[in-house]
């Protein structure tokens, strides 16, 4: 397998964006990651979105795929309601005139503000291209679970990689009057799409859960989230982040993204583990804190949303950013040491800042420590607590075969 990563510099940016790219290439296919920011020059939501879409385009081909290729694409907006009518009409015109509008990928659409203050919309996704003559692809379509306009789009995508079946969902919400039925109803439909492609919530390996009131709602995903496990027995319980955003349905406060994989010739699973920190579960919140999949293509890890937490599950550092982003980090390079990985091996990452202001430091944090170089969006969002300041989450690759460090394994 090839970790390569492949960013395109300011004298290549199509139609004025920029592109990071990272590309994985392994024994079934290559998968690609992206992260798009649209033209400094651009102002308007709607000639960003076009922008973007184009140059995604452009880097795909150049990367010898097509937007048929993407599984999952997460779109940060700055204002959703006032933009996501035009960025979905200028997504819609560009892939219409390029033949890539049957295609449906798992799509997140989610209020978290870029830090690059001009932008009004950056766009994170990842392609596979399998090695396979005919690709198995199927949308896997959910029972609505309003009468909400959003619940009618929700869907699945599997895919087949070698004899291995994997996953994407996004966006799934769920009926309730609060966070509680709401978080148990979204569980409930991701299981329902999982059964529908031949699988069990057992597979998930990764979940993503945006709270429009994190503040308000999180102890309630967290007694939902508990009480779900414990009826299916799931155990391990995935890698997650569990981050404040806006979804797009004003009918809901909380949407759910998984992803599941179905092993194939390998699929050993082992909880990633950090002298550093203590494991999530023990303050009541369930997912772990990390989680090594071994799959036909690569080694994934799956770091889950870190911030500046110790050994102990205490928040560190209080109001100091400084502290806080250096521990933070530290205990990202802990988690991916276990595993014989460090920074260099990371495809795509989202950095979650609560504070705008804190932006310039953050930067300068991030390339002094040497996590640079791949796909990684800068966000502004709500964290699960008051206290702290930033968190990163993390997909990192290695070969297949790559030697772990023990473990708690599946």
């Amino acid at each position: 397998m090839k970790l390569s990563p492949h960013p395109i510099d300011g004298s290549h940016q199509p139609h004025g964006c920029t592109i990071a790219v990272r590309r994985v290439e392994g024994p079934e296919a290559r998968e690609i990651f992206f992260h798009c920011q649209p033209p400094v020059e651009v102002k308007d939501a709607s000639r960003q979105a076009d922008a973007i879409y184009r140059s995604i385009l452009v880097a795909l081909e150049a990367e010898g795929a097509g937007f048929e290729s993407v599984v999952s694409e997460t779109v940060f907006l700055r204002e959703l309601h006032k933009h996501i009518g035009v960025v979905r009409e200028a997504r819609q015109s560009v892939l219409a005139a390029h033949g890539g509008m049957a295609h449906r990928p798992a799509t997140t659409e989610i209020e978290q503000p870029p830090l690059n203050e001009h932008a009004c919309l950056e766009v994170s996704l990842q392609a596979v291209v399998t090695n396979a003559a005919q690709p198995g692809v199927e949308v896997i379509e959910a029972e609505p679970g309003c009468d909400c306009a959003e619940c009618a789009r929700a869907h699945g995508l599997r895919i087949d990689v070698g004899d291995e079946t994997r996953f994407h969902a996004a966006g799934l919400c769920g009926p309730g009057d609060n966070a509680y039925e709401q978080t148990l109803g979204m569980f409930t439909r991701a299981e329902e799409l999982l059964r529908k492609a031949g699988m069990e919530f057992h597979d998930v390996v990764r979940t993503w859960i945006y709270l429009r009131e994190i503040d308000r709602d999180y102890a309630d995903l967290n007694r939902a989230r508990r009480a779900f496990f414990e009826a299916r027995g799931i155990d391990p319980v995935p890698a997650s982040t569990g981050i404040g955003g806006g979804p797009v349905s004003e009918a809901h406060d909380l949407c759910l993204g998984v992803y599941a994989v179905k092993a194939g010739r390998s699929g050993a699973r082992t909880v990633m583990t950090s002298p550093t920190l203590n494991e999530a579960p023990q303050y009541g919140a369930d997912f772990v804190r990390g989680m090594r999949v071994g799959e036909v293509n690569k080694v994934a890890l799956h770091v889950s949303g870190t911030a500046s937490i110790d050994e102990d599950g205490r928040t560190v550092h209080r109001d100091d950013f400084e502290a806080q982003s250096d521990r933070m980090l530290l205990n990202i390079a802990a988690l991916l040491e276990g595993q014989g990985a460090s920074f260099g091996d990371a495809v795509s990452a989202i950095t979650y800042l609560k504070r705008p202001e804190d932006a310039p430091r953050l930067r300068q944090k991030l390339q002094q420590a040497g996590f640079a170089g791949f796909p990684n969006a800068l966000v502004v969002a709500p964290i699960c607590r008051s206290d702290l300041l930033c968190e990163i989450e993390v997909l990192a690759a290695l070969p297949t075969g790559a030697c772990k460090r023990p473990g708690r394994g599946r």
